[in-house]
């Protein structure tokens, strides 16, 4: 799944000086120009790594109320781990999460779905509540990220 570049007049990332700046990384699929509404729009393993959270269980009457704010969690944790990469860096780079919700009570799947890309030990992180995001409603999260990668030579 390649998640592109923005779909308006903006930088994805800026590197300066040993950082790299992301800008907030919200879950659109640009490719299909929507928004990500639930776990048939991530790859299937990224929906066996969210079964193993507890996740995707297949219930409707469950996944209804989780399915939104989990696919979109991964994705834009994916879009982020994707940056740091094309700047030749990994997840363990990203030193600095800013997580705007549009819920705060979406935080806490959230932290579970971020343990997947954080096994070990989180970054810094703030968190804030916001009241809306672009393009719409249906966008629960959006995420910016500084990453610390020295210049080498």
């Amino acid at each position: 799944m390649s998640m592109g570049k923005p779909m308006a007049r903006y930088a994805a990332s800026k590197r300066v000086g040993d950082f790299v700046f992301m800008s907030g990384v919200v879950a659109v699929d640009p490719e299909r120009r929507q928004v990500v509404r639930g776990y048939e729009d991530i790859p299937p393993t990224a929906q066996q790594a969210l079964r193993a959270l507890g996740y995707a269980t297949g219930q409707m009457s469950v996944d209804v109320f989780e399915a939104a704010i989990v696919a979109q969690s991964w994705f834009v944790l994916e879009r982020i781990r994707q940056l740091a990469a094309e700047h030749g860096g990994t997840m363990a780079d990203v030193v600095k999460l800013v997580q705007y919700f549009r819920e705060l009570p979406h935080y806490a799947p959230y932290n579970r779905v971020r343990g997947l890309f954080y096994p070990d030990e989180p970054p810094v992180s703030t968190v804030v509540e916001v009241s809306r995001f672009l393009p719409g409603d249906d966008v629960l999260i959006e995420i910016e990220a500084t990453a610390y990668l020295p210049l080498r030579g």
